[in-house]
């Protein structure tokens, strides 16, 4: 196995009773359960990320995050465990929480940008002081996004087609999953290229750009984007922590609200609606980031 190959992720029948209703198949592809460390779809972005700085050579890997970034979390476990000095440029000014414990107990160097620095994250010249400050390191996008996050993301359609003869299905007609990014969504629509729909939930505003990110690094149609961000980025409400809480004493599956649990809720609520035909079957994607839930609970 090449050090940066990824384990698979178990496919599961995911029983809800309001999917039961609707007559609605679904299966939740377990990314949560590939790794503790570098969970979730951060393994399949990063895993790119990885090859191109062990191929250069680079001492070290550079990317940004906040306070509770499962990105960040995925990328300063990965450091250690495959070699690689790490760096976190960090929204906001310097506080503790559960995440920030564990990437300095990670190794990893950070940086607190403020907030007015970290909006310039986009600017053409934003990167400029950080190579030369860590020369030779490897930059990497907030969220692993951008071509090479998404080239990785392509592979999660790989892990769910080799396991759904086991489920009894002979094919399927669409996806779910949260969008963050937008990168994992723009992954899964490469991959499929138009053989399946792939419906993306907008955990974060539309004025975030994520839409027009997934336009850009998808190229094709076959997607739909759902708004579920609820009020706003790492926003949640008692109807969304309620509905999470079901879910998971009905289906045995730990969720987090912000962006896998945001996702099953719209997914509920465009079912109810009619979106799907009876007989559908549908795989959701749990995005991991468990570890993000210290940071509300």
């Amino acid at each position: 196995m090449h050090v940066f190959d990824l384990p698979q992720a178990p496919l599961q029948p995911l029983n809800l009773p309001w999917l039961q209703k609707a007559q609605v198949e679904a299966a939740i592809l377990r990314l949560d359960l590939i790794d503790p460390l570098i969970s979730g779809n951060k393994w399949f972005k990063l895993r790119h990320h990885l090859q191109q700085a062990s191929t250069r050579k680079a001492p070290g890997l550079i990317s940004l995050g906040g306070n509770h970034s499962n990105h960040l979390h995925a990328l300063a476990a990965a450091g250690k465990r495959f070699g690689f000095a790490t760096a976190g440029l960090l929204r906001g000014h310097a506080q503790e929480t559960p995440t920030v414990r564990d990437l300095q107990a990670l190794g990893m160097e950070l940086h607190w940008l403020g907030y007015g620095g970290y909006r310039a994250r986009n600017e053409p010249e934003f990167w400029a002081p950080w190579q030369a400050r860590y020369p030779g390191w490897h930059c990497i996008p907030e969220g692993g996004g951008g071509p090479a996050g998404a080239q990785g993301c392509a592979l999660i359609m790989q892990q769910a087609r080799a396991q759904i003869a086991a489920l009894g299905w002979s094919d399927y007609d669409a996806w779910w999953l949260a969008a963050g990014t937008g990168t994992t969504l723009a992954g899964l629509v490469q991959a499929e290229a138009g053989a399946h729909a792939v419906h993306g939930a907008l955990a974060v505003p539309r004025d975030h750009g994520v839409p027009e990110t997934v336009a850009a690094l998808a190229g094709a149609p076959g997607y739909q984007i759902h708004d579920a961000s609820r009020g706003g980025f790492g926003k949640f409400d008692d109807e969304l922590l309620a509905f999470v809480a079901e879910c998971e004493l009905r289906s045995g599956v730990p969720l987090e609200a912000l962006y896998t649990g945001k996702a099953l809720l719209a997914l509920r609520d465009q079912v109810e609606a009619g979106l799907f035909a009876p007989g559908t079957r549908l795989i959701f994607v749990h995005t991991g980031g468990l570890q993000g839930r210290r940071g509300y609970l």
